[in-house]
C-alpha cells in the first residue's frame, strides 16, 4: 500500500481545523460522528477544539461490505441526543458519492438544529453524485480507493496512522 497523507500531516490539519471550529463556535457545538470509520477522525478532532464540545454518534451506509455506494442508505443507529436548537456538526471520515451525506443531512436537518454543517477529513470530489456542502475539509484526495486512520476496506486497515492507497482495489 502507498502512503496518500502521512500521520503527521494528519495530526497537523486535525490541529488547524480544531482551531477554526473552536473559533466558529465559541459556545460549543455537538460533534456527530458516523460510524464506524470517523472515530479515529473524531476523537482527534474533539481534542483539537477549545471550546464546549459534545459528542454523539449515528450509524449509517450505502456500502456494505463492498469498495463502492450500493446506493441504498441505511440507518443502524440513530442520535442519543435531540438536535433541536443546538449547533451540530456532522463528522465524516470521507465525503465520497454524496449519497450518505445528503440522506444524513436532510434527514437532520427535519430535527431543526440551529446549524448543521459537515466536518471531513476527507473530500472527494470527482466522485460526487450528489450535492454536499463540506465546511470543513481535511484534504482533497483523487479518486483512490483509500485505508486507514479509521477507513476501512471489508473491516480491515482502520488502525493504520496514516491514508494508504489500497493498490489494485477498485474505487
Amino acid at each position: 500500500m502507498r502512503v496518500l497523507v502521512p500521520a503527521e500531516r494528519i495530526r497537523e490539519r486535525v490541529r488547524e481545523m480544531g482551531a477554526e471550529i473552536g473559533r466558529d463556535y465559541p459556545e460549543g457545538v455537538l460533534l456527530v460522528a458516523i460510524l464506524k470509520g470517523a472515530c479515529f477522525f473524531l476523537a482527534d478532532l474533539a481534542r483539537a477544539i477549545a471550546g464546549p464540545v459534545r459528542i454523539d454518534f449515528i450509524g449509517i451506509s450505502s456500502y456494505g461490505r463492498g469498495k463502492t455506494s450500493s446506493g441504498e442508505v441505511k440507518l443502524a443507529k440513530d442520535l442519543d441526543t435531540a438536535i433541536d436548537g443546538v449547533d451540530v456538526l456532522v463528522v465524516e471520515d470521507i465525503v465520497d458519492s454524496g449519497i450518505t451525506l445528503n440522506y444524513l443531512m436532510e434527514v437532520l436537518r427535519q430535527r431543526r438544529p440551529r446549524s448543521l454543517r459537515i466536518a471531513a477529513l476527507l473530500d472527494k470530489p470527482e466522485r460526487r453524485v450528489r450535492p454536499v456542502e463540506v465546511a470543513y475539509v481535511g484534504f482533497q484526495i483523487p479518486d483512490e480507493f483509500v485505508v486507514g486512520y479509521g477507513l476501512d476496506y471489508a473491516e480491515q486497515y482502520r488502525n493504520l496512522p496514516d491514508i494508504r492507497v489500497l493498490e489494485g482495489a477498485a474505487k
